[in-house]
């Protein structure tokens, strides 16, 4: 299959899928279909030619196989064969309306947990295979299958909802969000980056955007996603060593992608109230903006102390105590760091550590900041980061 029918058919699948839950409810069935469609898809369309109307042909298609799914279900049961019978097709024009924010929405229904709401949205909406998005977060195909058909059963019955209210759009976000960020650092495996991810997750945060262009946030996120991952190719080494953002070589920036997220935010900030994606989104302008080297902390600090007021967490926390550590001196933000330390939600993650050892570097005590490294190697699954938080500890040891 071409990479130009394999784009079509992901970028019509949610449209497809939108379409038949919309008419005939049971999203697990109407997902099966849809995927049995694509398939066919799949097999057709590079033999007999893309059809005029890709979009009608695939509802046509997934109509059919739901229809046909649930006239031997109710030949086994024998007792519903007269709703087989006079199930209707959805006419492929019934695409007009185009159901994919809804279905955005159903697929991050309060409901199911965090992971699911992943899956379910790379599955439904991203078109992704069950096998594609194991892969990505490192599950054998067989749980990730677990996962997402419990994430359908759950929804059995769940009608789309009505109207885009913030709560929704919130933990649809938030599910962009959690995708881009394991394809930015994973948090296991051989490689620091998972392009697969990010590319995945912005192309998706776009869709939102088109489809809700004037909410801040979601402007935000996308202009976050775009100025973090400008980084990437100078992220790594050839062989896939890390190399942090101070030492990075910032002619590698993509400045395409740099230009564009700083349009983004600066747009939405002038117009729309201030959310927390907006104001990190800013802050990472700022760090993007800094070509030359010199990175203006001074501003950072202020947006970060807005965002703590607006937004407070333990990872906002984290983030200021470096700025802080800029600005007022490595004890002021070894002082925040250390705040954190009885915080179930972060006192024992490796970025914890690796911070507090960076800072403990920076006031002269090499035997902490030592001790401090090997405590966050320790915790991470990801080798990239392993391997260089124990190089930071063993050039301490050489430097005595």
């Amino acid at each position: 299959m071409s990479g130009a029918v394999e784009d079509l058919l992901r970028e019509c699948a949610p449209r497809v899928l939108g379409v038949l839950v919309r008419h005939h409810g049971r999203f697990d069935a109407c997902e099966d279909a849809v995927q049995e469609a694509m398939l066919a898809a799949a097999t057709t369309w590079p033999r007999e030619g893309v059809p005029d109307n890709p979009t009608g042909w695939l509802v046509t298609t997934a109509g059919r196989k739901l229809t046909d799914h649930w006239r031997a279900e109710n030949a086994r049961r024998r007792r519903e064969d007269v709703v087989a019978a006079q199930a209707e097709l959805v006419a492929p024009e019934a695409v007009a309306v185009d159901d994919t924010l809804e279905l955005f929405f159903l697929c991050c229904h309060p409901d199911l947990s965090a992971p699911s709401q992943v899956a379910l949205t790379l599955r439904a909406v991203g078109g992704l295979t069950t096998a594609q998005i194991a892969a990505a977060f490192l599950v054998p195909e067989a749980t990730m299958a677990q996962r997402i058909s419990r994430a359908k059963s759950r929804l059995r019955g769940a009608g789309f909802p009505r109207g885009a209210d913030s709560s929704r759009v919130a933990v649809v976000l938030h599910v962009l969000y959690l995708i881009f960020t394991e394809g930015h650092t994973a948090s296991s495996g051989p490689d620091l980056n998972r392009a697969d991810l990010t590319t995945e997750a912005i192309r998706l945060t776009r869709l939102a955007h088109h489809l809700l262009p004037d909410d801040g946030e979601v402007t935000g996120l996308l202009a976050l996603m775009l100025l973090t991952e400008s980084r990437r190719a100078a992220r790594t080494t050839a062989d896939g060593a890390m190399i942090p953002l101070a030492e990075q070589d910032r002619a590698l920036w993509d400045r395409a992608l740099i230009d564009e997220g700083i349009a983004l935010v600066t747009d939405t900030l002038s117009r729309a109230p201030l959310g927390p994606y907006q104001l990190q989104s800013a802050i990472a302008a700022v760090h993007a903006d800094s070509v030359s080297g010199h990175t203006d902390w001074a501003q950072i600090l202020v947006l970060y102390d807005i965002l703590d007021r607006i937004a407070p967490n333990p990872v906002v926390t984290l983030n200021r105590a470096v700025a802080v550590s800029e600005v007022l001196g490595p004890a002021a933000g070894l002082a925040l760091v250390d705040s954190l330390a009885g915080d179930k939600r972060i006192g024992g993650h490796h970025r914890v550590a690796a911070v507090r050892a960076h800072l403990l570097e920076l006031l002269g005590d090499l035997d902490g900041a030592r001790e401090a490294f090997r405590t966050a190697a320790r915790g991470t699954l990801s080798l990239p980061e392993r391997r260089y938080l124990e190089s930071r500890a063993d050039q301490l040891s050489g430097s005595r």
